[in-house]
């Protein structure tokens, strides 16, 4: 749950906010309001983002000046939360565009600030790191990063809705094999072999405080090598099963850390925050349909828990299930389905 690399990989980014204002051509028929916001939104992105900032132009489908956009980050289990609350929110009947893999926060959060999208599913202590760079949030529980979230959002005309009981932290894995071997069963005991060990995640992992920042910072470990793979951790999956790399960060609802073939190691100096599901919602747009969308939001959070959310993404990333699918057969059984 994952601020800011420099350009290593000599990404064009004129080319990438090129592709950008030629999708809001197409996509972002809302008035010129939002294309100018769409414009400084894309600048912000460009020109201070990483090298490991996904360069894929999203898929844009036209939006309607009444739609509330929902949007994901660009991994899994983020597109399937943007479903369940977009699904949620449509059934309560309120017009709603779903805007998937929109890209990282540095692309995200921009973008809500500036009104190209409207509701954001995002997670609390990443959120705040992000918005509050360098902040001590260690000891916070949950509602305490909500209050502090709020604070700061609240100038931004963003408002943090109540937060869910599910809670995705970032989690350092290793084989079933490699934990026998080393006799490895929390984060410090990787101490004495890290510097022969590869580590693999999100590109963004490098600078990012709850990952590789910060596991040095906290536990003292610099790795051998860091090999930047995905978000949503498929490559980072069958490079850890492959032996491509040792030492990998996956997410802990991860359907698969049930399966056996992967150790999750106990965060055992607590370095991940809370990370509860919040979903952020511009304050103009909560102010507009009231009740109605702010009800429904919180009905859906309310009810969706930790254990819940890893059997959703199982269906979705072992099962294949497609995730618009597997998020209304979900709310049908909560009673949130189509009134």
């Amino acid at each position: 749950m994952f601020p800011r690399s420099d350009n290593r990989a000599g990404v064009s980014y004129p080319a990438v906010l090129a592709a950008w204002l030629g999708t809001s051509a197409r996509a972002w028929r809302v008035g010129a309001r939002r294309q100018v916001a769409l414009v400084a939104a894309c600048a912000l992105a460009v020109l201070g983002c990483s090298s490991s900032i996904s360069t894929k132009v999203p898929e844009a489908a036209p939006v309607s000046a009444e739609a509330v956009v929902v949007a994901s980050f660009n991994f899994p289990e983020s597109v399937l939360l943007a479903e369940i609350y977009g699904q949620a929110l449509e059934d309560a009947g309120i017009p709603v565009t779903l805007r998937h893999e929109v890209g990282p926060r540095e692309i995200m959060e921009p973008a809500l600030e500036q009104g190209l999208v409207d509701v954001v599913p995002e997670y609390l202590g990443s959120a705040l790191a992000f918005f509050e760079p360098g902040a001590s949030i260690a000891n916070l529980d949950a509602a305490g990063v909500r209050s502090r979230l709020t604070g700061i959002l609240a100038d931004k005309g963003v408002l943090v809705l109540a937060h869910a009981p599910a809670e995705n932290q970032n989690g350092i894995v290793v084989t079933s094999d490699t934990a026998a071997r080393l006799g490895l069963a929390t984060i410090s005991d990787l101490v004495p072999h890290a510097g022969e060990l590869t580590f693999g995640g999100p590109p963004e992992c490098r600078e990012r405080p709850f990952c590789l920042t910060g596991l040095q910072q906290s536990y003292g470990l610099t790795f051998e090598r860091f090999l930047p793979l995905d978000s949503g951790g498929r490559q980072t999956r069958a490079a850890l099963a492959s032996g491509e790399i040792d030492v990998g960060l996956l997410f802990t609802t991860d359907g698969h850390l049930a399966e056996g073939d992967f150790v999750l190691l106990a965060d055992d100096r607590t370095l991940q925050p809370a990370e509860n599901v919040v979903p952020l919602v511009r304050g103009e747009v909560a102010e507009r349909w009231g009740d109605v969308l702010v009800d429904r939001v919180d009905a859906v959070s309310a009810v969706l828990g930790t254990d819940t959310l890893v059997e959703l993404n199982a269906e979705v990333g072992i099962e294949r299930e497609p995730p618009a699918e597997v998020a209304s057969d979900w709310l049908e059984a909560q009673g949130l389905g189509r009134n």
